[in-house]
């Protein structure tokens, strides 16, 4: 092998194996410091398009499932007016029943309908509920659809019923007194029956909207499953190769040392 000064081949090839192994070091310090697999586009530049939009779709599933949750409030609020309402029509069909009593005098069944007449007033006054602005009930009666995915592809309706049309407007304020003739027992039966079909199908609505939040509450774990297995470093691996390229680093200084001190055998040979 010819002994030269200008051009050290050797120094060369042991700089750019310590740069090299500098360089891995540095990556793997960087993953291991962050916490991250790809702490640069290069790193994984398909994977980080990958992670990138399952990101996406971890929060708007976490979203939906967040309006889910106000969906089912909304309807909590609702089934406790219904309940409510269903508590007064008890109230108005007992007082109904009592003022038909033959022993009662005509002052007493004043006093059985004055009290009707502020459970009118409280029947108008459920009708005009609302949650956080959002009417639970409308005249003429409307739905609220509520995503169940976060694709948008799937959704349930919420029923706004017309409360003053199930209660009948003779039990509303203003309506007749509790002596008139046209308002009948069978009148406010009917108008309990019909609350109960409403109560039932608002617990049917709930139902459907908690099977739909279980399942994005699945999805949202397995999709940050899969995004993890992208960008987490695995920290047992990852310790590996840094104690791995820690030692290249070393050994590559030390041989670069080596490398640029052999030249000097040229000294001996001009002495």
């Amino acid at each position: 092998m010819s002994v030269v000064i200008n051009t050290n081949s050797a120094a060369i090839s042991a700089s750019n194996n310590l740069a090299s192994s500098n360089a891995m070091l540095q990556r793997s310090l960087n993953r291991l410091s962050s916490g991250s697999k790809i702490t640069q586009p290069s790193d994984d530049a398909g994977g980080l398009a990958v992670s990138m939009k399952l990101s996406a779709t971890i929060k708007r599933t976490a979203a939906v499932n967040t309006n889910i949750q106000n969906a089912q409030s909304f309807l909590q609020t609702q089934d406790g007016a219904l309940g409510t309402v269903a508590k007064v029509l008890d109230r108005m069909s007992e007082l109904k029943v009592l003022s038909e009593d033959v022993t009662k005098n005509t002052t007493d069944k004043s006093n059985y309908n004055t009290e009707f007449e502020q459970l009118q007033k409280q029947l108008s006054a459920l009708a005009d509920e609302t949650f956080n602005g959002v009417s639970l009930f409308k005249t003429g009666g409307d739905t609220l659809s509520v995503a169940t995915t976060e694709s948008g592809a799937g959704s349930v309706a919420l029923e706004q019923p017309d409360l003053e049309d199930t209660v009948t407007v003779n039990l509303l304020d203003g309506g007749v007194s509790i002596g008139h003739s046209s308002l009948e027992l069978d009148t406010i039966k009917t108008a309990i029956e019909s609350v109960a079909t409403l109560r039932a199908k608002n617990g049917a609505a709930s139902n459907r909207l908690s099977f739909a939040s279980d399942m994005l509450t699945v999805n949202k774990a397995n999709l940050e499953a899969a995004n993890s297995r992208i960008i987490d470093v695995d920290v047992a691996e990852e310790s590996t190769q840094l104690a791995k390229y820690n030692v290249l680093v070393q050994a590559g200084s030390s041989m670069l040392q080596q490398a640029n001190s052999s030249t000097q055998v040229a000294l001996k040979l001009l002495g």
